[in-house]
């Protein structure tokens, strides 16, 4: 009898571990080393993962072992929360296949480092998005394991959201925090039981790792949902991101110190300390995102003729040592914590200290404290956290109708803190 029981469990267990499987949070891969200057782009520009459906956009990364590999992709479509849509089979949300081949890669020239550049365009002959939504793009290799991952969001244009930023009303964090009130309106329907079936994300500077979920609405006015929250809504302001510009490789300009030659570039950057401590200064950024240039003469295409350089940071920030790591981290990777990105402490010079392979244009970058387990220490950050900074926001908002099979994302709200309300 014990020996069927347990046969009887096994079997149940097996059953169910699809469900299991589906029921996982899709976690962002990061890319090996190999996998460079990843991103998502219109009009040739590098954008947050935010697209309205329908919209063409194009995915793109350098292979630095250049040997023009075969690369495939596949598509997921998930829950508010990154779990798989497990009501949804892929023909509900993708007409035509996804599993392809990435068909467009050029190599590059002119160039020391050699890579090929892959471009995934969607939509694409074999592949159209039928859905809005949360979506998990998976780079495969040859044989079909996962090299690395990205989340992007597809939304409609169904409802408005009106969006401010405010100083936040706790006087503790009065000039640390923006906090952001907004509401959902729309009157192309009657929203249904809006306390659990409407959902919003909130987004600063295109950022996942420290979006904020799970916030429901204060109240309501007729079909008009208001977020009007003191506390649930608010981001650490953090500071204007620092930046180098090594469109001319071989000359220290914009924050470079020097240039040394080796096999590449060598790009020495100036010594930055930590500015929690210091007053706020304002200088222009592009909240974290880069763009690839060189300025060489006879530069026909900047994608495929821009370089890659050792790119070499140094932090005076003592203050951190012995407690939480430190990264370097934007757009350019994606804000990774991990150990490609993470400096390494120079007990001789006191210096927090790392080279990274980036290619050359102007980038922006942040240097961020987390623990081993990447959770981020924010309220402590290393360059301090001021209500005048500038930031993008973006709010998200999902609704799922009584009976419905998944999470559409229904509009998307944008504010930036330059016009910061008090």
């Amino acid at each position: 009898m014990i020996n069927l029981f347990y046969r009887s469990v096994k079997v149940t267990l097996l059953l169910l571990m699809p469900f299991i499987v589906d029921a996982q949070v899709q976690q962002e891969i990061p890319p090996p080393y190999n996998i460079k200057t990843v991103s998502f782009r219109q009009n040739n520009e590098n954008v947050y993962p935010y697209f309205r459906l329908g919209e063409a956009f194009q995915f793109t990364f350098d292979d630095l072992f250049g040997n023009e590999a075969n690369y495939y992709y596949s598509i997921t479509h998930c829950n508010y929360n990154w779990t798989p849509s497990s009501q949804l089979t892929v023909n509900d949300y993708i007409e035509g296949f996804d599993n392809q081949r990435i068909q467009i890669y050029e190599n590059s020239f002119n160039t020391l480092q050699i890579y090929s550049r892959y471009t995934l365009s969607i939509p694409n002959k074999f592949t159209r998005l039928l859905l809005s939504g949360n979506y998990m793009l998976k780079i495969l290799n040859e044989d079909r394991e996962v090299v690395f991952s990205r989340k992007f969001i597809v939304y409609e244009d169904q409802v408005s959201v009106p969006l401010q930023v405010k100083r936040t009303r706790n006087m503790e964090y009065r000039e640390e925090k923006h906090n952001l009130e907004f509401s959902v309106k729309t009157s192309s329907f009657t929203f249904q039981s809006p306390l659990q079936n409407v959902k919003v994300v909130l987004f600063q500077n295109g950022r996942f790792d420290n979006a904020i979920y799970n916030i429901k609405p204060q109240y309501t006015i007729g079909n008009d949902l208001i977020y009007r929250y003191d506390t649930e809504t608010q981001f650490w302001a953090g500071n204007e991101y620092l930046y180098f510009d090594n469109k001319d490789i071989r000359n220290a300009v914009n924050n470079v110190l020097r240039i040394t030659a080796g096999e590449i570039y060598n790009n020495i950057l100036y010594t930055n300390e930590a500015r929690a401590s210091r007053p706020y200064t304002y200088f222009p950024d592009v909240n974290g995102n880069f763009i690839v240039n060189n300025v060489r003469l006879n530069v026909t295409d900047i994608n495929l003729e821009a370089d890659y350089a050792w790119v070499f940071f140094n932090l005076s920030a003592p203050a951190y040592f012995g407690k939480e790591d430190i990264y370097v981290c934007g757009m350019f990777n994606n804000y990774a914590k991990t150990d490609e990105y993470k400096m390494e402490y120079n007990e001789k010079t006191a210096m927090y200290e790392k080279a990274i392979m980036i290619k050359q244009g102007f980038t922006n970058y942040m240097y961020v404290a987390a623990d081993k387990r990447g959770v981020i220490n924010e309220k402590d950050a290393v360059d301090g956290n001021f209500y005048q900074t500038e930031n993008d926001y973006n709010i998200l908002v999902y609704y799922r109708m009584n009976g419905e099979r998944y999470d559409r994302v229904i509009g998307m709200g944008y504010a930036n803190s330059e016009n910061i309300i008090n």
